[in-house]
């Protein structure tokens, strides 16, 4: 088994256009869409950094700005709650400056997920590393990323997150054929957690159709790849969509040998996800995440009942 490249890095696409949350989305990233009083984009990067991965890459494109002064340094706001003597939202301000080293670099064409994390292999050089996409939310409480990485470390094969959903809703996501691990594989620390478990991916299908689909297992926005993947993007040709699929490489890594930095391995994700990337997802994200706060929960689910009740 060859030794697995570090893994230092993290990577987040935020390069799309938000066109499903226009008109809001016009003049504002829709990865800057308050989810309670964060920014999305705020929770995946504290999940990288959560998981050990302080060096931040965003991909992104025009008009994201917002994202940068987010993570930046506001003195004039830190000035003003400093002589109001407002210690509690002054460290909330600082917190976001202080969560790690984050860099950008910007995709200049749309040309698909893939090229998105090609744009990432100069900051990222020879190691392995992480890919967010802030489309999904991870609960804090769940550390699917930290398994994800061990997973990685243990292996040198690149690691997947998946989960399983109903098989009418397939054709929304990427596909994943799945078998047992191979004997005597190392998985590392604690092998099997309660909210996942590891498999083999045999096959990979972008968005297939119901009756073509070879499992109920989704790929999540989640991925710790091989730094091999970047030589196989070079040479992916634009698949669905007319866009260099992700989903393409991996499954060119699936049949490469592992010693040349092949193999791809599935973590099947049965915690708490939260997705932002519908209206009606993104709706229920903020209602579920504000009604576990401890300054926020029990009036609003107080109010929810009887809002339900006047229905």
């Amino acid at each position: 088994m060859p030794t697995a490249h570090p893994v230092l890095k993290a990577v987040i696409p935020a390069a799309g256009l938000g066109t499903r949350f226009l008109p809001a989305t016009k003049a504002m990233p829709k990865e800057m869409l308050p989810v309670v009083d964060k920014p999305a984009i705020q929770y995946v990067v504290e999940e990288a950094v959560s998981a050990g991965l302080g060096d931040v890459l965003m991909i992104t494109g025009r008009n994201k700005r917002p994202l940068e002064d987010h993570f930046d340094r506001n003195y004039e706001l830190e000035d003003v709650l400093t002589a109001k003597g407002d210690t509690g939202k002054l460290a909330d301000v600082n917190h976001s400056s202080d969560l790690g080293t984050i860099h950008y670099v910007r995709q200049g064409d749309p040309k698909g997920l893939g090229h998105a994390v090609l744009c990432a292999a100069n900051h990222v050089g020879d190691n392995s590393f992480a890919v967010l996409l802030g489309d999904d939310l991870i609960d804090e409480r769940d550390q699917l990323l930290q398994r994800m990485v061990e997973v990685h470390r243990a292996t040198g094969q690149s690691v997947i997150a998946l989960i399983e959903v109903p098989q009418d809703q397939i054709s929304l996501y990427g596909c994943a054929a799945v078998s047992d691990l191979p004997p005597g594989l190392d998985l590392g620390e604690g092998s099997e957690p309660t909210a996942t478990e590891v498999r083999q991916v045999t096959g990979l299908v972008e968005k297939p159709a119901v009756e073509d689909a070879p499992s109920n297992l989704a790929v999540i926005g989640r991925y710790v790849l091989n730094p091999a993947v970047f030589e196989v993007l070079r040479h992916t040709p634009p698949g669905r969509g007319g866009e260099i699929q992700l989903t393409d490489a991996l499954a060119t890594l699936m049949d490469t040998d592992v010693a040349d930095g092949g193999g791809v391995l599935g973590v099947i994700f049965r915690g708490r996800r939260y997705d932002t990337g519908d209206r009606l997802d993104y709706l229920k994200t903020v209602v579920t995440l504000a009604s576990e706060r401890h300054d926020l929960g029990g009036p609003l689910v107080d109010w929810l009942k009887e809002f339900v009740a006047d229905k």
